[in-house]
């Protein structure tokens, strides 16, 4: 079982149901999520095989990341001001179906290791863009700046 040892990082074992018509992944539920995150949208996202996304973090959001399809590197950096630096890897995926939260100030992303496309869902706790999508985007990139400590 993976764990994290940034504070706020979250892991959560997800368990497949399969029968005959085929199976089910209870991603989460309301009584099992930490009091201060509540999703407010959600979306999946499919990456090739050798793609990362990220390295990126946010200043207010918390992202809810379900990985069931695939097989993914996910690394974490703690870069809050006032918490030790720390970097964690992990293999999630096929094999270690996870919900992670990942907190506002960790640096997150993720690389689809695996010989087929990759499945993510998210389910953060802000909206993207705001509401209509007239505010800000809540991101800050690291992927393209080559000086950045956050290396895959």
């Amino acid at each position: 079982m993976i764990e994290s040892q940034i504070p706020g990082v979250t892991v959560t074992p997800l368990s497949q149901w399969s029968d005959a018509r085929g199976w089910l992944i209870e991603l989460f539920r309301e009584d099992g999520l930490a009091e201060d995150f509540r999703p407010v949208m959600g979306y999946v996202s499919m990456t090739l095989p050798g793609v990362a996304r990220g390295p990126h973090e946010h200043e207010h959001q918390t992202d809810g990341f379900a990985f069931i399809s695939g097989k993914f590197d996910l690394y974490l950096w703690e870069n809050r001001p006032g918490h030790p630096e720390r970097h964690e890897k992990h293999s999630v995926g096929e094999g270690e179906k996870v919900f992670i939260t990942v907190p506002p100030g960790v640096v997150h992303a993720y690389k689809n290791v695996g010989a087929g496309e990759g499945l993510v869902l998210n389910f953060p706790d802000k909206l993207y863009a705001g509401w209509g999508k007239k505010e800000p985007v809540d991101e800050i990139r690291h992927e393209n700046d080559e000086a950045s400590r956050f290396q895959l």
